[in-house]
């Protein structure tokens, strides 16, 4: 598609939906490592909680996940199933948590399910991504591909489903306002963008999943003693 011209409203909606909390994926349910971030890690105040994700969204999102999801898109346009189950073995080994890797699989799993009951997906298709078992970023990159949408723009969807569901988990968890919540869905809104165009130049060699402190909190908030979040 040309980027000069508008993406059609179909392709526009079905974006739209894949962003949307309300998808039936269960990604209220994660705050990936933010509440043990709260507890242990002094994510306080507004400010910290923004930086927090604003450098999660740098450092993690945007060199892993975002960059299979631009790879993935292509391979199931191509129809290149070895492609995709090497993808999502990549996102499944480098996900350094239990909790983290149920979280890719048990969204992965939701997504195929809803996809069996939307148009969009091949049949064939969806039965292969439902074999691998999936992870949200395979799932997600076969529900936006059979829209006329360029890989920018899925890329744009995603990274802003997940800013809304993480900022959502920073208003219950650390806690803060909803003005507060809104200010830091802006921040990652101007960063979503470049963040997105470091993805799309990542090559394999360069894609990484590499957060220590991250993977740290993840491990103890399995066994923290209350929590409102499943990671």
């Amino acid at each position: 598609m040309n980027p000069a011209e508008p993406l059609p409203a179909a392709s526009l909606l079905q974006l739209i939906w894949l962003a949307s909390p309300a998808l039936p994926v269960g990604g209220f349910s994660y705050s990936e490592g933010l509440e043990a971030a709260v507890e242990r890690a002094g994510v306080t105040t507004e400010s910290i909680a923004s930086d927090w994700l604003s450098d999660q969204l740098g450092l993690s999102l945007a060199r892993g996940d975002l960059a299979v999801i631009a790879q993935a898109i292509a391979a199931w346009r191509a129809g290149d199933l070895s492609r995709i189950r090497q993808l999502n073995d990549w996102v499944l080994q480098t996900r350094e948590t239990s909790e983290l890797r149920a979280q890719a699989e048990q969204m992965g799993r939701s997504l195929v399910e809803w996809l069996r009951n939307h148009e969009g997906a091949s049949a064939s298709h969806t039965a292969a991504c439902a074999a691998l078992p999936p992870t949200y970023p395979i799932a997600f990159a076969l529900a936006a591909s059979p829209t006329s949408a360029g890989v920018r723009d899925c890329l744009l969807a995603y990274a802003f489903g997940w800013a809304e569901n993480m900022v959502q988990a920073a208003l219950k968890s650390v806690p803060l306002g909803q003005n507060a919540g809104q200010r830091i869905l802006a921040r990652l809104s101007r960063e979503i963008p470049p963040a997105v165009e470091a993805a799309m130049a990542l090559t394999d060699a360069a894609r990484q999943a590499f957060s220590p402190m991250l993977a740290i909190l993840s491990s103890q908030h399995e066994t923290q003693y209350s929590r409102l979040f499943r990671s």
